[in-house]
């Protein structure tokens, strides 16, 4: 390859390098009307919860028994472990991940990654004050969770948590009511 051809594909890679990183950086990580929650406290959140419901997708289809696990690690960095039983091939299934801020770290805006540098968007949109019932939701409105400190959520919360995700703009039919039965 002669000196011009190898001078224009290093360019031409590093711009697309470039602009994948500018990408990654500006694009929207919460739905448009959505605002995270502020204040919010990190070590409150962490530990088990238990999905109540959730909009369904590829990664979590066919799931039961579903829970995410919280910890913080040395590096300020949250480890994720969501788990479920997959209700066709009768077996327990689980995923391991990270978290980071998106912003300000008071601020209920995360993004959470499954798959190396691919980084989502999570955001705590609505929680009560004891930090037991949480609505969460992804960068789009194909993503959106209901999850609580136990298998079970009241009413009160399921009701306000549907009313707030509506307002946002979130087709609450197309949520999957999750069993703890195992």
């Amino acid at each position: 390859m002669n000196k011009k051809i190898a001078l224009l594909a290093g360019g031409s890679l590093a711009a697309i390098a470039a602009g994948a990183a500018i990408y990654f950086k500006t694009r929207r990580t919460i739905p448009k009307n959505a605002v995270a929650v502020k204040p919010f406290d990190i070590h409150k959140y962490l530990g088990k919860w238990y999905e109540i419901a959730r909009i369904d997708f590829i990664h979590e289809r066919n799931l039961s028994n579903t829970t995410a696990e919280y910890a913080l690690q040395e590096n300020g960095m949250v480890s994720v472990v969501n788990s479920g039983y997959n209700e066709k091939t009768g077996k327990w299934e689980s995923a391991q991940g990270k978290a980071k801020f998106a912003g300000a770290k008071d601020e209920g805006k995360l993004q959470v990654t499954f798959f190396g540098p691919f980084y989502s968007g999570y955001n705590v949109i609505d929680i009560d004050d004891d930090y037991k019932h949480v609505l969460v939701a992804g960068e789009t409105l194909d993503y959106l969770w209901l999850l609580s400190r136990e298998q079970v959520m009241p009413d009160e919360y399921i009701k306000r948590f549907l009313n707030k995700a509506q307002s946002v703009g979130y087709d609450t039919s197309r949520l999957n009511w999750i069993e703890h039965d195992l």
